[in-house]
């Protein structure tokens, strides 16, 4: 079935309604070409439409799309699932947000932390620290199909929204490792600052923000030329870091500073410094850009900081020390991993309450989660 264009409301409209996993068509009105996408999620704020085409993550308005062509696809499930690593136990839990229930366990590496999923849903990657390796799982087995030997103690993985490398910061190394994801190899080893921990890429995968710990500085990466281009003075002692969907800042969690910097991603410059709660770790952005979520390790607390106005306009008690958290692609939902009680607590970002708690693995440190269609 074809929807063409007679109004701009009228294709909005249709993506409003759209389920996940759904095979499209889509024309644009500035081009005659016609682009198979799988379609992920629909923001009504922006306009936004999320899927991935050609094995990638794509970002279009619906507002530039002229016709939809709806596509048989048999067979094909889609669920949102949420990958957990547990520190203690040597293993990834795998959560279904639709139910909010573990449905496997998957043995990995020493130690894992970092984690992320590819943007096809089709991979996950995650560094086991003491074994300076990376495990790749093959997310329609959940088997490990690769494990890449990478620098001294690696902490975090993400891998870009292209879906062609995955970067990953070595602690002790002072290093990040670029990973071809076509063939799970080291391709580039990048200098960084004093002790990295949080890596993120930009939407456009252009560039790669990274914290360094001792340094007190977030070091930004050519992924082009895979060198440093910037270096920029935050909050004592960061660990995560986040940027907008929209590309336009980058939020970096200060452990020791009991703060989070906002940085312009085009002046690389320091816009911003909000106070949160004790001990923050990482950061995960709505898919609208609107809101931070921050873990705070040492008060047990998650803050909510509105982008708008870089303030804190919530604070959600959780169990244990929370670290590790993630939010669904809908933008609905939010789960935290909280490393000393064993579970992971999920947030309806509507209300900022507690709707359920997962119990995962032994010490439990980080989440990704993705969108796995088979």
């Amino acid at each position: 079935m074809i929807f063409p264009s007679s109004n701009d409301s009228c294709i909005c409209s249709i993506f409003k309604n759209l389920q996940t996993g759904t095979l499209i068509n889509v024309r644009f009105s500035k081009s005659s070409k016609i682009v198979e996408v799988t379609f992920l999620c629909f923001d009504e704020k922006t306009g936004c439409v999320t899927g991935i085409s050609d094995g990638s993550s794509v970002t279009f308005s619906c507002q530039n799309v002229t016709s939809v062509n709806f596509l048989p696809r048999p067979d094909v499930i889609c669920d949102v699932l949420a990958y957990v690593t547990n520190g203690g136990g040597n293993t990834v839990s795998i959560i279904d947000t639709s139910t909010d229930m573990v449905i496997g366990t998957i043995f990995v590496g020493n130690s894992p932390g970092g984690i992320s999923v590819t943007p096809n849903g089709s991979r996950v990657y995650l560094t086991n620290r003491t074994d300076d390796t990376v495990s790749v799982i093959d997310t329609s087995t959940n088997m490990v199909i690769s494990t890449i030997p990478v620098g001294d103690f690696p902490r975090d993985v993400e891998v870009a929204p292209n879906g062609n490398r995955a970067y990953v910061t070595n602690r002790d190394a002072d290093t990040v490792s670029v990973i071809d994801t076509a063939t799970n190899l080291v391709i580039a080893t990048v200098p960084v600052g004093d002790n990295p921990r949080g890596v993120a890429i930009t939407p456009d995968s252009s560039r790669g923000y990274v914290t360094n710990f001792v340094d007190s500085t977030v070091s930004v990466i050519n992924t082009g030329t895979n060198m440093v281009i910037a270096t920029i003075t935050v909050g004592l002692s960061p660990v995560g870091v986040a940027i907008t969907p929209d590309g336009s800042r980058a939020y970096v969690a200060n452990r020791n500073g009991n703060t989070v910097s906002v940085i312009n991603t085009v002046t690389n410059m320091v816009l911003d410094t909000i106070p949160v709660g004790n001990s923050p770790r990482e950061l995960a952005i709505t898919p609208d850009s609107s809101l931070v979520y921050v873990s705070n390790f040492d008060d047990g607390t998650v803050s909510v900081i509105d982008t708008g106005t870089n303030m804190v306009t919530t604070t959600i008690a959780v169990s244990g020390t929370p670290e590790g958290l993630a939010i669904t692609p809908d933008g609905s939902r939010a789960y935290v991993a909280n490393q000393a009680n064993d579970n992971v607590t999920v947030i309806d970002i509507a209300t900022n309450m507690i709707i359920g708690t997962v119990s995962v693995g032994d010490m439990p440190n980080e989440i990704a989660i993705g969108t796995i269609c088979t």
